[in-house]
């Protein structure tokens, strides 16, 4: 039995807008490897999986837990890893998508701060890693989950293109409007980015983690004593490295000069514990990704 299941997830839910996260430790082989805490719905020992004919090569097959058909994701398979010993599943949800992932064992929770966040080296599968923790004596892997997920289920990422195509009323109205995007990952980056444009918000301001996102909106301010003639509204993700998307919310409401900017926060850890988290702390409005024409008709509220 690992120290995760002696620990209770609601004596480690952290005070928002502290920029620290928690991760849940497990391993694959000799790697260390983590996984946020909001990402994680429970952890149980290994049950009878059906195959499921064509499936993708990183899905083992479908197992059934409390009434539901669940994926299992072989994230050995994924990252090209032999000689494992799998005992344990990790069931998370992520986009409204719930997934069991096959890992070695799982250990505990650590408490971590967004800024011991490093990016990952360009290496082989570095696509797939969000960061690098140095944890005491070792390293810990924390991998990108959502981009694995919409490998295994490619409907995700065409629900991102699924907008209706813009007015020529409605493209000129938003042509004129300027969005700061705080978002780390890549290809949702692009993916962002591009659906906006395709809906006519042609002038996006990007930055990939929320410390560059908040020097950004410093740097803007210094420019102009009214901010809302550079940007009209911010758009951030939760999960950053340097300062995740509740502490610069927390910073942009502390600020006199920035604080009436409305905020949509667009993230796939919307549930109802970080819904009330964003709410605490001013967020504006909140999407779940990957419900692109939510977020389009949230953008249009609140600065058309």
């Amino acid at each position: 039995m690992s120290n995760y299941d002696n620990q209770s997830k609601s004596q480690i839910l952290l005070e928002t807008g502290t920029n620290e996260f928690e991760i849940v430790e497990f391993s694959i082989g000799n790697t260390t490897y983590g996984i946020n805490v909001a990402k994680v719905r429970e952890v149980i020992n290994l049950v009878d999986i059906t195959q499921i004919p064509s499936a993708h090569p990183f899905v083992d097959g479908v197992f059934t837990l409390r009434g539901k058909v669940i994926p299992l994701i072989n994230l050995a398979t994924c990252l090209g890893m032999t000689n494992t010993d799998p005992k344990r599943i990790i069931i998370s949800e992520l986009n409204n998508y719930r997934a069991g992932f096959l890992v070695d064992d799982v250990f505990r929770i650590h408490r971590i701060s967004w800024t011991k966040m490093e990016p990952a080296p360009e290496i082989a599968n570095s696509h797939l890693v969000v960061g690098i923790i140095k944890l005491d004596d070792k390293m810990v892997i924390l991998l990108d989950f959502e981009r694995i997920i919409a490998e295994t289920n490619p409907e995700i990422n065409r629900n991102f293109h699924e907008v209706k195509t813009p007015t020529v009323s409605e493209e000129s109205h938003r042509a004129n409007k300027t969005i700061l995007l705080a978002e780390d990952s890549p290809l949702l980056k692009e993916l962002i980015i591009e659906t906006l444009h395709s809906a006519g918000y042609k002038n996006i301001i990007y930055e990939n983690n929320g410390l560059a996102a908040w020097n950004k909106l410093l740097e803007l301010k210094a420019e102009s004593e009214d901010i809302a003639t550079q940007i009209q509204l911010i758009i951030t993700d939760i999960e950053m490295p340097q300062m995740d998307g509740h502490h610069l919310i927390k910073r942009i409401r502390e600020h006199a000069g920035l604080k009436k900017l409305p905020i949509i926060i667009f993230s796939s850890l919307i549930n109802e514990e970080n819904r009330r988290k964003g709410e605490g702390i001013g967020a504006t409005d909140q999407v779940s990704k990957p419900e692109i024409d939510r977020l389009i008709a949230t953008i249009d509220k609140n600065i058309l």
